[in-house]
Formats: structure tokens, C-alpha cells, sequence
């Protein structure tokens, strides 16, 4: 290729570089414009012209990055999402599962109730769900719940006790920023929690060394008081069982 072809063909990609770099921190821009106004004056408040005025840009820009006012309002909903991911600790070993359970359904409420408005938009429509913030914030609550059920403290499946601890945060945020100031009781918040407590875990852990090795040995233990495997079944699961049992 000749120089001057490298050249033009060089400072092209500089420029639509330049260009992508300008329209994401004009998307971020107004992202953040229209967050502000939901959060100060409302959902009814984030209209194209208000945003456009708040972010600085013209209100044909926003149709350009979102397409239309919804497109808006899933972006700042994906937002809010990324915001509360950002904000969850992960302990990948906790020293009580059960509490650290307690702290990220607390955090997850306390969230809510900070953010009433940007709560609403992103857990009032189901569809939000396919957010990827949402998933990966789903991802994180799956690995507490895996840490439980490797300690033997989950008294349910672990796709049910997801469903279980997110759907009792989210009822109980909702539940609250539905009630007159005079009404919302905090016994509300922590009766919900614990109810979800008793309802997700054991008292005591079933299986009494953690791991692999423990929960075959709990498992094998309990094999003579269970009547759903056959004679042959029972026999392959207790090799199986053996054989994980001396690995601890």
C-alpha cells in the first residue's frame, strides 16, 4: 500500500475512533442526566427535551443513541443495575454464610429504599431481567447460595432459594415504598429477612465437614433410610460415595 493510502486509511481510524469515544460519553452524559431526574422529580419528570437540556446535547441526539424514550429508560434501568452490582461485596469465604446472606439481601433493600424511583424502573417491569448487570448481580447471589449448599446449611434446591431470597428483597422494597411514611414499620423489613432465613436454610449445617468429602459422607450415612433407589442404584451411589468419602 502506497504511504499516503497508509496514512489516509490511519488518520480514518483515528477518527472514527474519535467519534465512537465522543458518542458513548454523550450517551453516558445523558444517562446520568436522565438518572438525576428520575431520582429528584420522577418518572414522569425524564422527558427527551428536559434530558436533552440537562446533559447539554440537542433532543434529536437522544433518539440517535436510544432510539426512543423507552430506549432511554432501559439504558438508565441497565445503569441502575450496574451501579448496585458495583456495590455488592463478594467474600468468597465468608466466616458465617448465613450472615453474609443476611448482608447481601440488607444491601440489596437498603438500595432500594435509597433509590425508590430508579428501584421501580428497574425491578417494575419484568422484561428488566434480561439486563446483563442483572444477571451477573444474579451470578453473585448463586455463589452465596452454592457457598450454603456446600456447607450443608440450604434446606432447598439452590435455583428455588434464589428465587426465594430475590423475590422477598424485591417484595419487601416495593412492598415498603407502597405504604404511607406513617405505616412503614422496619419489623416489616426484618421479619421478611428472616422468614427467608428459616425458609432457605438449616439451623445446623446437615453436612458437619464442609466439602466434597463431608457431604458424601452425610449422604452415604443417610442411604438405608431412603427408599427411592433401587437395591442396584443404592449399591453404585455407596462406591460412589466411598470413594469421595476418602478423598477428606
Amino acid at each position: 500500500m502506497p504511504p499516503r493510502s497508509r496514512i489516509r486509511d490511519g488518520a480514518a481510524a483515528v477518527e472514527s475512533d474519535t467519534a465512537a469515544v465522543g458518542r458513548e460519553q454523550a450517551r453516558q452524559r445523558v444517562i446520568e442526566a436522565a438518572a438525576d431526574l428520575l431520582a429528584r422529580e420522577g418518572r414522569d419528570a425524564v422527558t427527551t427535551r428536559a434530558v436533552a437540556v440537562a446533559a447539554g446535547v440537542q433532543a434529536p441526539a437522544i433518539y440517535r443513541l436510544f432510539g426512543d424514550k423507552d430506549g432511554l429508560l432501559e439504558a438508565v434501568a441497565e445503569h441502575g443495575f450496574a451501579t448496585f452490582l458495583a456495590a455488592k461485596h463478594v467474600d468468597p469465604d465468608p466466616k458465617d454464610p448465613i450472615e453474609d446472606l443476611r448482608a447481601g439481601w440488607d444491601l440489596a433493600v437498603e438500595f432500594g429504599l435509597a433509590n425508590p424511583a430508579l428501584y421501580t424502573l428497574m425491578y417494575g417491569e419484568p422484561t428488566r431481567t434480561a439486563s446483563a448487570a442483572f444477571r451477573a448481580g444474579m451470578e453473585v447471589l448463586k455463589g452465596r447460595i452454592r457457598r450454603l449448599a456446600a456447607g450443608g446449611w440450604l434446606r432447598v434446591d439452590e435455583e428455588l432459594a434464589a428465587m426465594l431470597i430475590h423475590a422477598t428483597a424485591r417484595g419487601a422494597v416495593l412492598t415498603w415504598l407502597s405504604l404511607a411514611e406513617d405505616r412503614r414499620d422496619p419489623a416489616l423489613l426484618t421479619t421478611l429477612r428472616e422468614s427467608m432465613v428459616t425458609t432457605v436454610t438449616n439451623e445446623e449445617p446437615a453436612v458437619r465437614d464442609a466439602g466434597p468429602a463431608g457431604a458424601a459422607r452425610t449422604l452415604r450415612a443417610m442411604l438405608p433410610e431412603q427408599t427411592i433407589l433401587s437395591g442396584a442404584e443404592q449399591d453404585l451411589l455407596r462406591e460412589w460415595l466411598d470413594r469421595l468419602a476418602a478423598d477428606g
